[in-house]
């Protein structure tokens, strides 16, 4: 494959003849600390950097890379020794703890919490764009100076539940409260803490508490009733200090506070606690909102999102709306009718359905209605044999006896659905079967599972919301929970604001995109964070000689060959090199053969001399087999396709077409824009020198999935200075690690020695061989990280990062930044003025905020970046972890939001770097390698990570996961 020349051309040829030499970036840097800038407040330990100057801070438009003589190492990069990368890992750990740690040969141990971290400072705010106003869902918290105290609470014996350890400690306050805790209003968290404003009477104290079972609770008859005994002790364990809070906010003590900011969200969350279904740091109930069902026996509820978090205004309460799906209140036999789709239950069910049910009724709790007294249990697991084939031994452990007969003789009831499966509770070693007829699932229990398509859709149209009703939604969740009214919040001295922060927002200008001069428009300047390919053509289009197409839908079985035929038109209209007539016959086939044709359509190609550069796919009308094409297509056969569904390929749409082929453009090799100012090496901090920029990301398996991997990708840019070509390489690892494993590990070869390989190193070596040049400069957006998390991750993957490099050459130590970009939180911006919004209502693209309700002094920013389309567009979250390059706040948003708009699949800004975007696609397409790893007992068994299929060469080469 390869691109034409033409609109790239603001790189010429002359950069040629430097292949082989050392850019500047190859010798700076001993194995010593490197100190930062002087005006962040760094020193410098061990060897000073090389004698080459760094790189300025502005870029001259029309300087180019300079060039220095080769060396000895030009071309082979030589792995280090390991006390090298020894030294290395030590350099990372001093960089980034306060305190300086002792030399050792072991590599560094990531610290429990972030306190031994100091992230970097803001640099400044920035000031490019225009000035504008928006509204944040943050409310502003006042808190008087109190004498707080902080308990631990233990309860004997020792219960699970959050939801029971607050009913046991709600009696305990109601019944000692004046008596014993000194007219007190404690706060409890559910587990081990309780605070109060102000000293109890007592350091230590032991109370029982007694407890009507619940199940057994609303029986009149006195045998049925049980009352269960708890002791909780209650002991002095510390005394948060308001104080220094206070001197954090005014930014006069860097350490963050976070016990006392804990107690705060504790009395904050206390009374919708008792009140609502506690899901995380989100309540939900049917009083907040209206509910509904999503199918299958699922139903969705309304509810909101809390949380106190420190920001450069104070203390703030971010509070959002939330919406949740939970199982319907309904017998169990409803529930089999609706999760299945259908009505008849006198026949037994299929082993695929059986276990269908099996895996969405684990753990839930079921109400049984034939007791004398309210019951409730844990469904375990359901049988294999159907309820009439089930017997069990009874107590006298003599008898054996049918469930259904057990049944009919006990309760007098006459099991009518004897062919389904019995329900389990209790345990394997002692089963309880019960009958499906005669259990209701308690409500308020979460559908943690996930959501078919179907569901997603009905949960996105019941809860997508307008900016303007968003706000007003929020608005009504504050004043529902009136905090000015709640005893324990003013007890502690605490006053939520009823209105919203005001902050000062900017909205950044767009790029200029430059697009092929053959074009009538030969760039663009996106209005509102969208555009289109009307009267231009891709900046380098790619050049696809052989290809053909394979039809799996039954539906639409003739349309393949006038499809083709308007696709590849689409495609030379646009500026691509694609040959009129398939190279092999097109096909069509049915879809329980998918590997025999895909395998016809590899032996016939290469058995023709005619290797594919692309397949195009059309998909079967069924859902299901997009997983299994893409695996057999990049990991056996080594073919880069293009899957279409049926039904939107058959409109024959002009948009349609035009956003395959800016799909298929990337994919053999092309590009479809570029950034103008990357063409006239106009970016700081980017096209000065050899610049690399990755993206990284983990998906984990879905809940419920328990030992299923989870799977990290990483991409980085392989066409410097354009930054828009990105290589992908996926890697699995143990279930829920975020911390990517695999960015850099050696391995004992018995002939070789030590091996040195992993994801930075392989994506180094291939920007060299891409662009002949080894990175100055690293940018390294990393998504998917919570805060809780910043510091081991930030340890470990800069560790890796730094030995990968030492291991190409000894002293290769490129300069390093580190962005974590948050999606998942809760903060949302508002426009406040109408007239300064896009069509949807929302901000506009471009929009960013680093004052106020940002960090109150590390450097981080929310940024909109893209032009809403339905409901109320979310900003981006981006913090800075990590910088050697000395991004100012003006450089590092604007090129953050440049970048944006060279994702390569739309013609519109988005909402996410696309580094960070293309590596959360490549690690759901490596998802789709493994497909469903759970068995019928829903484990891989024991939890061993199972390799991931190896992608080929000529699929990795290319944008494969676009």
């Amino acid at each position: 494959m390869s691109g034409r020349g033409g609109g790239g051309g603001g790189r010429g040829r002359g950069r040629d003849s430097g292949r082989g030499q050392l850019s500047p970036s190859s010798t700076r840097g001993g194995g010593g600390g490197r100190g930062r800038d002087s005006r962040r407040g760094r020193g410098s330990s061990g060897p000073p950097p090389s004698s080459h100057p760094p790189p300025p801070s502005q870029v001259a438009p029309t300087q180019p890379t300079p060039s220095v003589p080769a060396t000895s190492t030009a071309l082979a990069y030589q792995p280090s020794s390991s006390s090298g990368a020894e030294s290395l890992s030590r350099e990372v750990s001093q960089k980034l703890t306060l305190e300086p740690q002792a030399s050792t040969t072991a590599p560094p141990i990531p610290p429990s919490s972030s306190k031994a971290i100091r992230f970097p400072p803001r640099p400044g705010l920035g000031t490019v764009g225009r000035k504008c106003r928006v509204r944040a869902n943050h409310f502003l918290v006042n808190v008087a100076d109190n004498d707080l105290h902080h308990y631990d609470v233990s309860i004997t014996p020792e219960i699970t539940s959050k939801r029971v350890n607050r009913i046991i400690m709600e009696q305990l306050i109601t019944s000692y409260k004046e008596s014993h805790l000194g007219h007190r209003c404690p706060a409890y968290d559910g587990r081990k803490s309780l605070y109060t404003a102000g000293a109890l009477p007592f350091d230590s104290k032991e109370f029982v508490v007694q407890l009507i079972d619940e199940d057994r609770g609303h029986s009149s008859s006195s045998s049925a009733r049980k009352e269960r005994k708890f002791k909780v002790a209650i002991k002095l364990a510390s005394k948060p200090d308001l104080h220094y809070l206070q001197e954090f906010l005014r930014r006069r003590h860097y350490e963050c506070p976070q016990e006392t900011i804990q107690v705060l969200d504790v009395v904050l969350r206390a009374k919708p606690s008792e009140n609502y279904t506690v899901v995380g740091r989100s309540f939900f109930s049917p009083q907040l909102g209206r509910k509904g069902e999503l199918g299958n026996g699922i139903e969705y509820w309304m509810g909101y999102y809390q949380s106190l978090r420190p920001i450069q205004m104070g203390l703030s309460l971010n509070i959002d709306v939330s919406a949740r799906s939970f199982y319907e209140p309904i017998l169990v036999t409803d529930f089999v009718v609706k999760h299945l789709r259908h009505a008849n239950l006198s026949k037994p069910l299929s082993d695929q359905d059986r276990i269908k049910v099996k895996k969405a009724l684990k753990g839930v709790k079921v109400e049984l209605s034939h007791m004398e007294y309210a019951k409730t249990c844990k469904i375990v697991s359901i049988s294999r044999e159907p309820i009439s084939q089930l017997t069990f031994t009874l107590d006298d452990k003599r008898t054996n006896v049918s469930v259904v007969q057990y049944f009919r003789d006990k309760y007098n009831i006459v099991v009518k659905y004897a062919s389904l499966p019995a329900l389990q509770c209790g345990s394997e070693a002692k089963p309880v079967y019960l009958p499906m007829e005669l259990c209701r699932i308690v409500g308020g229990q979460r559908y943690t599972k996930k959501l078919n398509e179907q569901q997603v859709r009905v949960l996105l149209k019941a809860t997508c919301q307008r900016p303007h009703d968003r706000e007003e939604n929020i608005h009504r969740m504050v004043r529902i929970n009136n905090f000015q009214g709640d005893e324990r919040v003013n007890e502690f001295g605490i006053q939520v604001q009823n209105e919203p922060a005001l902050v000062d927002a900017r909205v950044l200008p767009p790029p200029k995109l430059k697009y092929h001069d053959s074009g009538r428009e030969r760039s663009v300047n996106p209005g509102l964070g969208a555009w289109n390919m009307i009267n231009k053509k891709m900046v380098n289009g790619g050049k696809v000689d052989f290809w053909t197409c394979v039809n799996f839908s039954l539906q639409y079985a003739n349309m393949s060959e006038d499809f083709c035929k308007e696709l590849v038109k689409m495609c030379n209209s646009k500026g691509m090199v694609f040959c009129q007539t398939a190279s092999i016959r097109i096909r069509s086939s049915r879809p329980d053969r998918i590997d025999q044709a895909l395998s016809d359509v590899y032996k016939e190609s290469t058995g023709l001399k005619r290797p594919l550069q692309l397949l195009i796919i059309i998909l079967p009308d069924q859902i299901g087999s997009y997983g299994k094409i893409k695996r057999i297509c990049e990991t056996e056969l080594g073919i880069v396709s293009q899957c279409c569904r049926p039904e939107p390929a058959a409109k024959f749409s002009i948009q349609y077409f035009e956003n395959l082929a800016l799909k298929i453009n990337v994919k053999v090799g092309g590009r479809n824009t570029v950034l103008d100012d990357a063409i006239q090496r106009r970016i700081p901090l980017v096209s000065d020198y050899p610049t690399i920029i990755f993206g990284a990301d983990v998906t984990h398996p879905q809940p419920g999935e328990d030992s299923t991997s989870s799977i990290a990708a990483v991409v980085a840019s392989m066409d410097w200075p354009e930054v828009t070509k990105y290589r992908g390489v996926v890697s699995a690892q143990p279930h829920r690690e975020e911390i990517i494993q695999d960015l850099y590990k050696t391995v004992q070869d018995p002939q070789k020695g030590v091996v040195h390989s992993g994801m930075i190193r392989e994506l180094l070596v291939a920007f060299f061989k891409s662009t002949g040049q080894k990175p100055y400069r690293i940018i390294f957006y990393r998504d998917g990280v919570s805060e809780g998390q910043f510091s081991q991750v930030l340890l470990y993957e800069m560790d890796a990062i730094r030995k990968a490099c030492a291991s190409l050459q000894e002293g290769y130590m490129p300069r390093v930044t580190f962005v974590v970009v948050q999606k998942r939180h809760h903060t949302r911006l508002f426009p406040t003025d109408r007239s300064q919004t896009d069509r949807s209502g929302n901000i506009q693209a471009g929009t960013v905020v680093d004052t106020s309700i940002c960090h109150p002094t590390e450097f981080d920013f929310y940024l909109n970046s893209h032009a809403g389309i339905q409901g109320t567009s979310k900003p981006s979250h981006y913090h800075v972890l990590y910088d050697e390059n000395n991004f100012t706040a003006d450089i590092l948003q604007v090129l953050t939001n440049n970048l944006c708009y060279t994702y390569a699949r739309c013609t519109r800004s988005v909402s996410i770097v696309p580094p960070a975007y293309y590596a959360h696609l490549a690690a759901f397409r490596a998802r789709d390698y493994v497909g469903d790893e759970t068995s019928d007992s829903g484990s891989t068994g024991g939890g061993q990570v199972r390799p991931l299929p190896s992608i080929k060469d000529n699929v990795k080469d290319v944008m494969f996961f676009c």
